[in-house]
């Protein structure tokens, strides 16, 4: 296979990269694989603890899409075995392992997710089951004897936990050595990561050595910091924008991180070149171009690679036409009333009159948590009728007749309630 020059496959990998360990190695392999016409093997190994992917996962998929797009073999590894033992990194305490079924019920929505970025005809996908359940308790001494306690009790993780008296699980001192089996068995030559699994990649590196291979270059990308600008992009801390959320969701999270934020998402979360990035920047700083249109082309341009241009365009029009325009969205969820002899029947059950007061008909409708709420938001001037702010929280809906009203709740939520 013919490959492009090493000097210009170095620049194009190192785009957004924290780290290259060693970087002259790294440079070295894809001299090799040049002069020899065979790709390298880099590998990325995700380990399924939840089902669904978010933003921050992407930034180190997207690399391993470079490799892919210079010819190289990207190798997506599914840690089905150690995800039931559970990574230590950057944890206070030991993770409850998880069991087979969820594990297997995760691991199904990753595929379909990550074949978003990379190219499902040129990936190989691998499972850490097909060796590490296999190995006996032999193997695993053997193993354990390639690489010393104390060095493992320098991990950050493991010598906080010591200094405050906390545990540490014997499964969790195994984790790196039996993924470093992942780097032996793959053969690989580059294994990618986030900054936080720098450690865990030394130790894989390391092991392969010992196994009689060349050892690995390591590749570590940055953390993708979340909405809030303050804390890594995760779930459970709700900062996230997932991957699989409808495009208008996603653009409207997007358009709320904080301005100097969105740089570091261009760098991490698109392909445009640095130059191109820092000549924004600039148009930026000087006035020329509008934070607020910066992000919108940034929350566009990431939609599309997940939905598609066409979705990410009416996105980017949606919500141009909400919260600049300070209109109602063409498209909204539409909720149905049906009239009966002196009540209105809706998808949850009846309301006993025709005339509900809005507070109580949208906490029926499962769209406020309580009457209570519904009327505060009213109160507060957060609730609109057909452009209209009402305050009233003893304002009626009338459903004598047919009629169709478009609702804000807040700032973002949009319904349609049609009485038939």
């Amino acid at each position: 296979m013919k490959f492009k020059p090493v000097e210009e496959q170095l620049a194009y990998l190192k785009k957004g990269v924290a780290e290259i360990i060693p970087e002259a190695e790294l440079k070295a392999k894809l001299d090799n694989s040049l002069k020899t016409g065979k790709p390298l093997r880099a590998y990325l190994g995700v380990d399924p603890t939840a089902p669904d992917l978010h933003l921050g996962h992407t930034v180190v998929l997207r690399k391993l899409k470079h490799f892919q797009d210079l010819g190289h073999t990207a190798v997506f590894l599914i840690g089905d075995f150690s995800a039931m033992i559970g990574d230590p990194t950057g944890v206070s305490e030991t993770r409850p392992p998880l069991t087979r079924e969820q594990v297997d019920a995760n691991a199904k929505t990753y595929l379909a997710q990550v074949y978003k970025i990379l190219d499902k005809e040129k990936t190989e996908v691998r499972y850490n089951s097909e060796w590490l359940s296999k190995m006996s308790a032999e193997d695993v001494v053997r193993l354990c004897s390639h690489y010393r306690l104390a060095r493992m009790l320098e991990r950050e993780d493991f010598h906080s936990r010591l200094d405050k008296g906390q545990p540490i699980s014997v499964h969790e001192l195994l984790y790196p050595l039996l993924t470093a089996m992942d780097a032996v068995k793959l053969q690989s030559d580059v294994e990618l990561g986030a900054t936080e699994q720098k450690f865990n990649l030394l130790v894989h590196r390391e092991i392969q050595r010992e196994y009689g291979l060349s050892g690995q270059a390591i590749l570590t990308m940055p953390i993708l910091i979340g909405l809030d600008g303050q804390r890594k992009m995760s779930k459970s801390l709700g900062n996230y924008v997932g991957i699989t959320e409808p495009p208008s969701e996603m653009f409207g999270k997007m358009m709320s991180i904080p301005d100097e934020l969105m740089w570091s998402y261009y760098e991490l979360l698109t392909d445009r070149a640095p130059k191109e990035i820092a000549a924004l920047k600039q148009e930026v700083a000087a006035g020329k171009l509008h934070p607020m249109d910066a992000k919108m082309r940034l929350a566009e341009e990431v939609i599309s690679g997940f939905h598609g241009q066409a979705a990410a365009r009416r996105a980017a029009e949606n919500f141009q036409r909400v919260f600049r325009d300070r209109q109602a969205p063409t498209e909204m969820k539409e909720i149905q009333l049906t009239r009966g002899e002196g009540f209105l029947k809706h998808p949850d059950g009846i309301i006993s009159t025709l005339t509900p007061k809005w507070s109580q008909l949208l906490a029926y409708l499962r769209q406020m948590e309580s009457v209570a709420e519904a009327a505060r938001l009213i109160e507060q001037g957060g609730f609109e009728i057909d452009g209209q702010i009402v305050k009233d929280p003893a304002a009626k809906l009338d459903a004598t007749g047919p009629a169709s009203h478009d609702v804000r709740l807040g700032k973002k939520k949009f319904l349609r309630i049609s009485v038939e």
